[in-house]
């Protein structure tokens, strides 16, 4: 499995109403708080931010935008 670091583009697993955060959210880790604890910035699609929050790596999946490279 992939380690979530910073710059890593990830989406929720879970919803979080409090920050008006649905599941599947793509947002941006822009900093790592703690092991485990990270500072995700979400924007829209013009590139404005509208939520930035401490999640925990339980909360998140690693997105990849490029293959694999393992053997098969």
């Amino acid at each position: 499995m992939d380690e979530i670091e910073l710059l890593s583009v990830v989406a929720l697993l879970e919803d979080i109403p409090d920050k008006d955060l649905l599941r599947g959210q793509v947002g941006t880790v822009v900093e790592t708080l703690a092991p485990g604890v990270f500072e995700v910035e979400f924007s829209d699609d013009n590139g404005r931010t509208y939520a930035t929050n401490a999640l925990s790596s339980y909360q998140l999946m690693r997105l990849h935008h490029e293959p694999s490279h393992q053997a098969a």
